[in-house]
């Protein structure tokens, strides 16, 4: 089986060459590992203590990033080391302030993972989520480096609890310790034999209520917003907004509405914005008007979303009617205001509770998402009632972070 492993990522890595030739994206995946170990090199000398933070792209760099300012708080005298999978994260966080070097990881080949742990020599390690490369994890556990899984997540459909997924159920036997964001994924983990388990919760629930402790005024937004109800559309896709702006164009309420699409190429902003009949506003081209006089901006840039979901009085977050489904909703709840989304959410916890609970509602077409927004436009004493609920649910949920630091500080005092 390692053989036949090591062979797929060999023509996996000879296929993303050719593929790279076509595609823009495959191409910075191809190019940007070409000097991962010469940026080591010169990082990282002989005699550094490091601390390794792996995430498969941005949603769980977010996720670990709490995990990850702690750690550097408590150990201040290590570099940390960040590295990603994909270009959607690397590229996006790849000059962020809180790791020492950020890299994209080498493909898992025994040569890669070799050198890569050669140069890097952390003292212990830590994989965001998932994303589980065998020679990496085979290294670590003949190295003994200390491994942790943080906001994991588990379900039956994965390799390792299948009859024929011993090969992935043996790289588990590297980890240290798991830190799981829910109970199923507990029990199935703990089925396993592993008793090295907590339910610690979801760190990004941390990452969130954080956020409300910083600045978050975006004067253009408020001069835009000019005290009339807003509807923030955050991480829209092309299925999200076609029903979207049938709405926004019939739409006779006294509403603002903020779009932020999760593309923003030029071309689809484009699309986009001709799809809208009302007064219409660009990100780029608002220098010089006044904002007021606009029914609808959108939002043409990236890394500001977050700050504008404060301005909202409903939000609606994308993504829920494609796959793998919506975006975060966490982001939006914890400023305490309603959430509209798709109908697929079924592969996130929080999107499940927030529906269940009331404070997320979940449209199937254009009309369920008049009846929505219009109840939740016209009826305020509804609209701050579930926005409350979103607030309170990431409040009642925050302290994963806590939870894994206490756990590993007390496991390496115990040694």
């Amino acid at each position: 089986m390692p053989f036949l492993y090591n062979l797929t990522i060999l023509f996996t890595q000879f296929l993303l060459k050719i593929i790279a030739l076509f595609s823009p994206k495959m191409k910075l995946f191809v190019d940007g590992r070409k000097d991962v170990f010469a940026v080591l090199e010169q990082k990282i000398a002989t005699n550094d203590k490091t601390i390794w933070f792996h995430a498969a792209s941005l949603g769980e760099y977010e996720q670990g990033l709490p995990v990850i300012e702690k750690i550097k708080d408590n150990y201040p005298t290590h570099k940390i080391i960040v590295t990603f999978f994909s270009p959607s994260g690397y590229e996006v966080r790849k000059n962020n302030t809180v790791a020492d070097a950020t890299v994209y990881l080498p493909l898992d080949t025994p040569k890669n993972a070799k050198r890569f742990l050669e140069l890097v020599h952390p003292d212990f390690v830590f994989f965001i989520k998932y994303e589980f490369w065998i020679n990496y994890l085979d290294q670590l556990q003949k190295q003994n480096i200390p491994t942790y899984l943080i906001s994991g997540i588990f379900r039956e459909k994965q390799l390792f609890f299948k009859w024929y997924g011993g090969f992935y159920r043996k790289a588990l036997d590297t980890f240290t310790h798991f830190f799981v964001q829910n109970e199923n994924s507990g029990k199935l983990i703990t089925s396993l034999g592993k008793s090295n388990v907590t339910v610690s919760g979801d760190t990004r629930f941390d990452r969130v209520v954080a956020i409300l402790e910083k600045d978050n005024t975006l004067d253009f937004i408020d001069q835009f917003k000019n005290n009339k109800t807003t509807i923030v559309i955050g991480s829209s896709w092309p299925k999200d907004e076609s029903i979207l702006s049938e709405y926004i164009n019939s739409c006779d309420h006294d509403v603002k509405f903020i779009i932020a699409p999760h593309n923003i190429k030029p071309e689809q902003i484009k699309q986009l914005q001709n799809n809208i009949t009302k007064k219409t506003v660009l990100f780029s081209e608002k220098e010089n008007k006044d904002l007021s006089q606009f029914e609808v901006f959108i939002v043409d840039t990236i890394g500001i979303l977050t700050r504008i979901y404060s301005y909202g009085d409903i939000a609606y977050v994308g993504g829920g009617f494609g796959n793998p489904g919506v975006h975060n909703l966490l982001e939006p709840a914890t400023f305490g205001i309603p959430i509209v989304i798709g109908p697929n959410y079924s592969h996130f916890d929080e999107a499940i509770n927030l529906v269940k609970i009331g404070g997320c509602i979940s449209i199937t077409n254009s009309k369920e998402l008049e009846i929505a927004f219009s109840g939740l436009i016209q009826d305020t004493e509804i609209r701050h009632q579930k926005g409350k609920i979103c607030g309170t649910f990431v409040q009642k949920n925050k302290g994963a972070t806590n939870s894994i630091l206490e756990k590993i500080t007390h496991n390496k005092s115990s040694k």
